[in-house]
Order: structure tokens, then C-alpha cells, then sequence
């Protein structure tokens, strides 16, 4: 871990009150943490970043955090993909080095969670929600978490009274996930402060909204994308080729739940409809019967339209817009609700409070919807902070911060030695008002593996500084570039790639790549010019490429 500038009065005096361990007189002084992460919320859904969709759809909860505490402009992951995004969190690690590199199998056990080293110092811990590690919860007093992804409606969940089953319980994720975090702060030991992290499934695809929602937003038409269009004319095969178009590859069955059209499915779409006939099997006949009043009327009424290409594309995304924000919606409740119990219950003051998501998500912009890619949108995640102890109301920070850092920030606002192996920085030096001049890092590192598997994104790495981005998209093109994980039988990422092959996923021809990109965020913020090559770009491109090489070297990257 780098040595933090210095701090503030108030924090050092803070990590001093903190540094005990035990139930001793200080404890009850310290600050309990409510880390709040949805899976897929982008930071354009948030009203709070000012977004034109946001401001049709806003969100009045998650916005009084911001107007209460932070909201960081510029925060990033470091692997845009769920586990790893979850394992670089707990660990503080990059994805190679905490072995969750892809969506499946990967993270290396052995490795610290955060939440083991709050318990060594005295805090009660809990989670809630989405797991989506393929491993036991670590270090964490109570557990009551989804299996796998979850399912929206009446989902089952595992916890340490189940003897390792999960169990289905009536109701919708969000409010049930909302429901067992109360549960914790009821149940816990009053005279320890607590760590409790609410992971919401919601809104990850295919966004199902709570049954009171499925007829919000019907009269709304959201704003399109200026780059909804886009061609990708000066980017690789990278862009073209991937399975993340709105027009081209979202389905209409499993995500637009058009279920009429079940008999003229691909063997690729009837894999998917699978999954959405048994989330659809889970709901009460009543349940089905409020979903068929909503959805089959709108059915009705497009098959008569009988639209086609940008007509139709332009259908698909608003409806994917209004599913998307209907989750979020709940999110939001839940957000308030939470907010109201620790107003009740006199911890509003003494709680740090984060909201988050595991990664940013294309709403539409470049045509897309899913992340994976370095691009911004995908790249980038909603980050706000409430702590009034520390940080001043409606204060915003323009750092570049990345979730490898929420480890060591959660451990220093609980006044807890951060591990010398943790790559990620405290965010505390960010909080006061002399951030500004806080000497902070001047690039991000990025890297993402998963290919090939849903979506196509191909292999890359890259930096971000303040005003450029290179990316190096690599590897093997199609089948052939199967991870060792993949062709391994009896893992999760090989069942997958088999099912995907069978499916007849993969493209008939897709190419080995070895090529860059280089975008100037200041003048092209929508990243449509690729410069990488173009004269005049020489000096800037030679310093990116050393500092991508300097990230490589210094954390042992294998890859090259």
C-alpha cells in the first residue's frame, strides 16, 4: 500500500479513537458502514449526475446521499464484470491478482476480505443479496445471500441457519434483500459498530420490475442516445463485433419479454428463454396474471405494428429503458428506507454510507446495452458518499478512484491498518475540503479477460488518464481463444462455453487481434475518434504506451 498524504485533523484524530480492538471505551464512538451496491446501475440512471434520462426518471434517494455527502465524478472498476468487479472489493486486488479474472471460477480464497479484518477489530458484519463469488462468504458474522445471479421474483437464499440449501422465500429481490439487511441491524450486538453491505440483484438483465412498478414510466419517452447510431467506423473489429446491440442483439423474448414470439426462436434464443420461462415459473398465479395484464396488450399491440429495423430498434430500447428504470425504482425505495431506519434509530450521523454499482452499463449509448468494455460508460460506475463527520454536504470530487480502493477506504474509516499487499488507496485524503491539492494518483489501470462468452467483448487492457485513454485490444479470435477454464470439463466457465458452441454463438470467423486505440476524452468524450496512429499523436501516444507497459511490468501482468 502507498504511503496516504497527510490527513486532516479530524481523520487522524478518528484512526487514533479507532485503532483499539475489543469492546472498549471508544468502540461505541466508531463509525458503522452501509456499503449499498446494485449490480448494472448505471451512473446516467442516477439524477444526481444530471443525465436527461435521469431527470424523466429520478431518483430522490439515492440523490440525498449526494446532496448530503459526495458524489465522485470520476470513479472507475477495474474489470468491468460482475465476480471480478465483487472480488477486486473485497480483496482490494486487481483481478489477476486475486484470481477472479473471469465471470465464473477464479478467486483465490487465501486472499484477505476486508471484512475479516473488521471483525479481528471489533465489528459485526453482514451481507445481503448477491454474493456471486463461488465461494463461501468470508468474514462476515451473517449471511443471507442469493445463489448465483438470483431471481427477481421469489427468490431462495442461502444463510448460515439453511445448512448450505437455498430457500425459497415469498416476495420480490429488492424488497427482500431490503427486508434481511434490517433483519442484521435489528438482530446485531448493539455495542459494537457494524459493517453491512446490500447487494442488490437489481437491475441486472433482464430486468424485471416489482409487480407495483410494471406500469411506471408507460407515457414516457426517453431521450435516445446521440451515439445510439453509431457505426464504429474508426475502431477495431472489437466494436463491431460484439453481441451487446440494442437493434441487433437484445432479445425479444428473454429481455423485451415478448413471449408470442417463442416459436421462431435461434437455438442461441431458446437457450435464453429457457432462463426467462423459469423466472416467469416462479410467480404466484396472481403474480402471472398482473405480469400478462402489463406485457401482453403491449405484445399485442407491436406485433400488429409489425416494425422492423430502426423502427423497431427504437421500440426495443425504450422498452428496455422503462423495464431498467422500473428496477431501479425499487432500488431507490429501498435506498429510503434503509436511510429512514438509521434516522430512527439515531445512526444516520455515525454511519458512513456508500452507494455503487459493480460497473457501469450502456444505456443505450453506441447502440449497446450490457459494459465489459473500457469505453466510458461501461468503464465508469456511480460512486456517492454520505458521511457527515467527514465529508461536506452536496461536495463533489473529480479524483480518479477505482473500486480496488473501497477496501482500504472501508478499513481506514473503521480505523484499521490497511494490508501493504492491498493495491487500492483510501479515500479518505478525498473527503475534506483540501482534496484539491491531496497529491493523488494521475492514472487507472484497466483490464478485462472474459472472452469468448456472452457478449463478445474481446480480450483488452489499457490507462485513463485525466484527458486520454489507450486501450490495447489481444488474443485469439472465436473458439480459439478458449481460456484454459474454459476447455477444462467440469468447470462452470466450460459448461458455458459448451453451451454457447452448441447454441452456435461464436461468429463462423473471427479474427486473431493485436491492435490500439487512443481517444482524447476532452474533445471526443464519446470516444467515436479513434487516434491511435493519426499525426500529431506521436509524444502522447509513446507516454500512454510506457505507462500501460510500466502498469504491466510493476504488477506482474502474464498476459505479455
Amino acid at each position: 500500500m502507498k504511503a496516504l498524504p497527510q490527513l486532516n485533523l479530524f481523520l487522524l484524530s478518528a484512526a487514533a479513537l479507532c485503532s483499539c480492538t475489543g469492546k472498549q471505551a471508544g468502540e461505541a464512538s466508531r463509525p458503522n458502514i452501509l456499503y449499498i451496491m446494485c449490480d448494472d446501475h448505471s451512473y446516467q440512471t442516477i439524477s444526481a449526475y444530471g443525465s436527461a434520462v435521469s431527470r424523466l426518471a429520478p431518483t430522490p434517494n439515492i440523490d440525498r446521499l449526494a446532496g448530503e455527502g459526495m458524489l465522485f465524478d470520476r470513479a472507475f472498476v477495474e474489470n468491468s464484470l460482475s465476480a471480478p468487479s465483487r472480488a477486486c472489493l473485497m480483496t482490494g486486488l486487481y483481478s489477476h491478482q486475486n484470481g477472479q479474472e473471469q465471470l465464473c471460477e477464479g478467486i483465490d480464497t487465501t486472499k484477505t476480505f476486508f471484512t475479516e479484518l473488521l471483525q479481528q477489530a471489533g465489528y459485526e458484519t453482514g451481507i445481503v443479496g448477491k454474493w456471486h463469488l463461488m465461494c463461501e462468504p468470508k468474514g462476515f458474522d451473517y449471511y443471507h445471500v442469493l445463489n448465483d445471479q438470483g431471481q427477481y421474483y421469489n427468490p431462495a437464499f442461502k444463510s448460515k441457519d439453511t445448512q448450505g440449501e437455498y430457500v425459497q422465500e415469498q416476495g420480490y429481490a429488492t424488497s427482500l434483500i431490503t427486508r434481511h439487511a434490517i433483519e442484521f441491524l435489528d438482530g446485531r450486538d448493539k455495542s459494537k459498530p457494524f459493517c453491512l453491505m446490500v447487494h442488490h440483484k437489481a437491475p441486472h438483465r433482464n430486468w424485471m420490475p416489482e409487480q407495483q412498478y410494471l406500469d411506471l414510466y408507460e407515457d414516457v419517452e426517453f431521450p435516445i442516445p446521440e451515439t445510439f447510431w453509431d457505426d464504429y467506423a474508426t475502431r477495431g473489429v472489437a466494436a463491431s463485433q460484439q453481441k451487446m446491440s440494442v437493434a441487433r442483439d437484445m432479445e425479444m423474448v428473454q429481455d423485451l419479454k415478448v413471449e408470442e414470439l417463442a416459436d421462431t426462436l435461434t437455438p442461441e434464443g431458446r437457450f435464453t428463454y429457457a432462463c426467462l420461462m423459469g423466472e416467469l415459473s416462479r410467480l404466484t398465479p396472481e403474480e402471472r396474471a398482473a405480469w400478462d395484464a402489463h406485457y401482453k396488450p403491449r405484445n399485442k399491440q407491436l406485433l400488429e405494428a409489425n416494425l422492423s429495423g430502426k423502427e423497431l430498434a427504437v421500440w426495443k430500447y425504450q422498452n428496455y429503458m422503462k423495464d431498467y428504470l422500473r428496477c431501479i425504482k425499487s432500488v431507490d425505495d429501498s435506498v429510503g428506507e434503509l436511510l429512514a431506519y438509521l434516522e430512527k434509530e439515531g445512526l444516520l450521523d455515525n454511519t458512513l454510507i456508500v452507494y455503487t454499482s459493480d460497473q457501469g452499463f450502456w444505456m443505450g449509448e453506441h447502440g449497446w446495452f450490457d459494459k465489459r468494455f473500457m469505453y466510458e460508460e461501461s468503464f465508469r460506475t456511480p460512486l456517492l458518499m454520505r458521511y457527515p463527520k467527514a465529508i461536506e454536504a452536496g461536495s463533489r470530487c473529480s479524483a480518479l478512484v477505482q473500486n480496488i480502493d473501497f477496501a482500504p477506504t472501508l478499513l481506514s474509516v473503521a480505523g484499521v491498518s490497511v494490508p501493504d499487499e492491498m493495491e487500492g488507496r483510501s479515500l479518505l485524503p478525498l473527503f475534506g475540503s483540501g482534496r484539491d491539492s491531496v497529491e493523488w494518483r494521475t492514472s487507472l489501470y484497466y483490464h478485462y479477460y472474459d472472452y469468448p462468452t456472452f457478449h463478445l467483448v474481446r480480450r483488452h487492457d489499457g490507462v485513463r488518464t485525466d484527458r486520454y485513454k489507450l486501450v490495447h485490444f489481444y488474443g485469439k479470435g472465436g473458439e480459439a481463444g478458449a481460456t484454459p477454464n474454459m476447455l477444462k470439463p467440469g468447470t462452470r466457465e466450460n459448461r458455458t462455453f459448451n453451451t454457447l458452441k452448441a447454441s452456435n454463438y461464436f461468429p463462423a470467423s473471427s479474427p486473431d487481434i493485436d491492435y490500439n486505440e487512443l481517444y482524447d476524452l476532452q474533445e471526443d468524450p464519446h470516444e467515436l475518434n479513434n487516434l491511435y496512429g493519426k499525426p500529431g499523436y506521436e509524444a502522447i501516444t509513446a507516454e500512454l504506451q510506457q505507462l500501460l507497459d510500466d502498469y504491466r511490468t510493476r504488477l506482474k501482468v502474464q498476459e505479455y
